[in-house]
């Protein structure tokens, strides 16, 4: 079964498509990783696909709903971990966790059942803003996950931090995998390369390959992710 199912998304801006009669199906429980350079329309594609802008044109289904005509009852199961951390700094972990569980009316239990998976008991009573970097991401994922969604997307999730603390994240993030699905953006090639079942490269609003990496590096004629990414990233686009 797919749990997304994109058909010809379209977004303009002054008459200028910035993302361009997309097309794409993601199996559910699949981690997908959507890359791109700057201005490629990947985070265009993201907002439209968490409702949060509207198509031009074409229409995505998450779980059967339309994002256009079913947009309230798409977002009931969706979730959105943003690139900027949301928690709320004043807060104790528990009660972040709480103040999410209480907007979409999920029990107490599902707060200790996040931050068991989470590795988050530890920190129960600290305030937010005493946490590191990583703990803070972990922290904003957690709070996504409060609401049980079926579709969880994730803006760079380990922007920012060191080495260490990406690579912890990247273990929390693969104990996701076939659980949620997950639509990831990032910047870090080898965190792409590592976490995602397939890869999505996208330029000039269009989406150029899809594929595993290994699939991607055989496309490109690369033996290099990175040299497989700048290859196929920076194809013209279609006339």
């Amino acid at each position: 079964m797919n749990a997304i199912e994109i058909l010809g998304l379209t977004k303009e801006y002054g008459g200028q498509p910035v993302v361009d009669r997309l097309e794409l199906s993601i199996p559910a429980g699949e981690l997908f990783a959507l890359l791109g350079v700057n201005g490629a329309g990947k985070s265009t594609t993201i907002r439209m696909l968490s409702c949060l802008t509207v198509p031009t044109q074409g229409d995505a289904q998450l779980m059967g709903r339309s994002v256009r005509a079913e947009s309230h009852a798409a977002k009931e199961i969706l979730a959105v971990s943003p690139q900027e951390t949301a928690v709320a700094p004043g807060l104790t972990v528990t009660e972040n966790l709480e103040l999410m569980a209480g907007i979409y009316g999920r029990p107490r239990e599902r707060v200790e059942q996040v931050m068991g998976r989470l590795g988050l008991e530890q920190w129960a009573r600290a305030r937010a803003k005493t946490l590191s970097g990583g703990w803070q991401r972990r922290l904003s994922i957690a709070m996504a996950l409060v609401s049980q969604p079926e579709v969880l997307f994730l803006d760079e999730p380990t922007l920012g931090l060191d080495v260490l603390a990406r690579r912890e994240l990247w273990g929390v993030i693969r104990g996701l995998k076939g659980h949620t699905t997950i639509i990831l953006t990032t910047h870090y090639l080898e965190e792409a390369e590592s976490l995602a079942d397939r890869i999505g490269v996208m330029n000039a609003g269009r989406l150029r390959a899809v594929g595993t990496a290994a699939e991607l590096k055989a496309l490109a004629g690369c033996e290099s992710f990175e040299d497989a990414f700048v290859a196929l990233a920076g194809e013209e686009a279609a006339s």
